[in-house]
C-alpha cells in the first residue's frame, strides 16, 4: 500500500547526473520521489541523500526502453509511493560516432532509450495524471537537437523528444497534464565526461574549451537543469505547456 500522501514523482535515469539532481530537488520540494535507473542498486546514493534530509524516495530499476518493465515500475511506483502525477524523462544514453561509422545498434539504442522510453513511461503514467485531474510531464532534449558532429543518434532522439513534448501537452492540457521539455546546454556530467574523452580531451580542459564559448563563462551542473524542471513540475507553472527551455548559459543560434 502507498506509504504517502505527497505528490509522486517518477525520475528516470536518476542514480547520477541531472537525473539524481532533480531527484533530490523536487524531494526538498515536498514530492515522494521513485528514483529509477537501469540498475536499481546504483540508485542507492541518490535515494540515500533523500531520505538523510527527511524526504520519501524508492529505488525501482527499470530498463525503460522495454515495454513490460516500465509498465511494471509504474505499477510498482503506484503501490509503494501512490499515483505517479509528475515524471520526469530523463534517462538517455550515448553512443557517439560520426555517420559512417555509426552501427544500427548504435542508433536504435539511443533512440530506444530515449525516444521510445519517454514514450513508454508517459503512456504507463498519463492515466494516473488524468485520473487526478492534475500531471507534469518533463522531458529532458538537448542543444544538441540543434545538430551536433558525431551524435546523429542523439541529436534526432533529442528533437524528437521537442516534437513528442509539444504532441504530449495538445493531447493532454484538456486534463490538467502540462507538458514541457527542457533542453541543457553543457553540463558538466558523466555524460559529457564520455564525450571529452571521445574527441581525446581531458575533462576539465573540456570544460574550460567549452565555457570560453558560452555567454556566463562558464558550464552547466546539473543543479541548474533541476531549477527549470522544477519549475515545470509546480502548481505556479501550470499555464505554461508545449514549451522548450534552453538551459544553455545564453542563446543558442
Amino acid at each position: 500500500m502507498p506509504t504517502t500522501d505527497q505528490r509522486v514523482a517518477i525520475v528516470t535515469g536518476a542514480a547520477r547526473g541531472i537525473g539524481a539532481a532533480t531527484a533530490v530537488r523536487l524531494a526538498a520540494q515536498g514530492r515522494a520521489v521513485a528514483v529509477l535507473d537501469l540498475d536499481e542498486d546504483a540508485c542507492a546514493d541518490t535515494v540515500g541523500r533523500i531520505r538523510e534530509a527527511g524526504g520519501t524516495a524508492t529505488a525501482v530499476g527499470c530498463d525503460v526502453s522495454d515495454e513490460a518493465a516500465a509498465q511494471a515500475a509504474v505499477a510498482r511506483v503506484a503501490d509503494e509511493l501512490g499515483a505517479p502525477v509528475i515524471l520526469v524523462n530523463n534517462a538517455g544514453v550515448l553512443r557517439d560516432n560520426l555517420l559512417f561509422k555509426m552501427s544500427t545498434t548504435d542508433w536504435d539504442t539511443v533512440l530506444g532509450v530515449h525516444l521510445r522510453g519517454a514514450f513508454l513511461m508517459s503512456r504507463a503514467t498519463q492515466k494516473h495524471m488524468v485520473d487526478a485531474g492534475w500531471g507534469r510531464i518533463v522531458n529532458l532534449s538537448s542543444s544538441s537537437a540543434l545538430g551536433n558532429r558525431g551524435q546523429v543518434n542523439y541529436s534526432a532522439a533529442k528533437a524528437g523528444m521537442q516534437g513528442f513534448t509539444k504532441t504530449l501537452a495538445v493531447e493532454l492540457g484538456k486534463f490538467g497534464v502540462t507538458a514541457n521539455a527542457v533542453a541543457p546546454g553543457f553540463i558538466a556530467t558523466d555524460m559529457t565526461k564520455a564525450t571529452a574523452d571521445r574527441v581525446g580531451m581531458g575533462f576539465e580542459e573540456f570544460k574550460t574549451a567549452a565555457a570560453g564559448q558560452i555567454p556566463v563563462r562558464r558550464v552547466g551542473e546539473p543543479e541548474d537543469v533541476a531549477g527549470a524542471i522544477a519549475f515545470f513540475t509546480d502548481d505556479a507553472s501550470g499555464f505554461v505547456s508545449g514549451q522548450v527551455l534552453y538551459v544553455a548559459g545564453g542563446p543558442l543560434d
